[in-house]
């Protein structure tokens, strides 16, 4: 049966995650849903990963085998699902991949997006789409303590427990290589961009949540480096769904065709960047 890579984008915010649930409300729900109306019999589609409720997404991948029998190419494909899903979800590429080829477990790095909205009043356009902090803290600090996450480091404190880890995980289940974390001033917007070889359950929001800690002054770096280095608790500081945003999912060699995730709105001109 023929193999299609799609990529999508959504608007998470109202849907329950990405994986399908009993009681539906999910993306992976809808776009079966679409492929059913359009093949008269249901598909199961495999994503590249999960994304919870309320999160978003510009670059998920998911792959799918269509029955030979049917003649739709990929390309009609993206157009049939796109008249057929809601506005909030959209298929921005569709491309043939060879049949050992799996959304998941070919891909090699993961791109984040986390917006922040530091205006005094949140822009109405912006609910649902950015973390508002409009409260005095630092940037600069937030810069640094993004940098301490860089590398390959045990997150075990920085991710949050689905309840289907081992008992007792085997060496390394928990260490992660953070090749960029970075923060970008676009006006009272803070884009935080997070890319790596691979991010746990809840692990950017975790990562972002502390992060803003350490801006407010109440954690400091050395404390944040204890949470790579020493075993303890997993960190409470969670920031919420709003502003994430899965932005791309890399491949090596890419798919044919593939198409990059590009970044969430809203960005300004003269955006200033702080190495973080």
């Amino acid at each position: 049966m023929p193999r299609i890579l799609f990529t999508c984008a959504y608007d998470g915010q109202s849907y329950l995650g990405w994986q399908s649930q009993r009681g539906r409300g999910t993306i992976q729900d809808c776009i079966e849903a679409a492929m059913a109306g359009i093949l008269k019999r249901p598909l199961r589609i495999a994503a590249a990963g999960r994304t919870d409720a309320g999160v978003h997404a510009l670059g998920q991948r998911f792959h799918v085998d269509i029955p030979a029998s049917c003649r739709m190419q990929a390309a009609q494909w993206q157009a049939a699902l796109n008249a057929l899903l809601p506005p909030s979800i959209r298929i921005t590429a569709a491309k043939g991949v060879a049949d050992d080829f799996h959304a998941r477990f070919n891909a090699v790095a993961k791109s984040y997006d986390y917006l922040i909205c530091r205006a005094p009043v949140l822009s109405p356009f912006l609910a649902g789409r950015a973390w508002h902090l409009p409260r005095d803290w630092s940037p600069a600090l937030m810069a640094e303590a993004l940098r301490c996450y860089e590398g390959e480091h045990d997150f075990r404190r920085l991710s949050a427990r689905r309840g289907t880890e081992p008992a007792e995980p085997p060496p390394g289940y928990y260490r992660r290589r953070i090749d960029r974390a970075a923060l970008c001033e676009e006006g009272d917007i803070l884009r935080l961009s997070f890319c790596g070889n691979g991010f746990m359950y809840r692990m950017v929001r975790l990562l972002v949540g502390t992060a803003h800690q350490v801006a407010r002054g109440k954690i400091n770096l050395d404390q944040l480096r204890a949470y790579m280095t020493q075993p303890g608790e997993t960190t409470r500081y969670c920031a919420p769904a709003d502003g994430l945003y899965l932005r791309d999912v890399q491949y090596d060699p890419p798919p044919e065709n593939s198409a990059p995730g590009g970044s969430p709105p809203p960005a300004t001109p003269g955006e200033k960047t702080t190495p973080a």
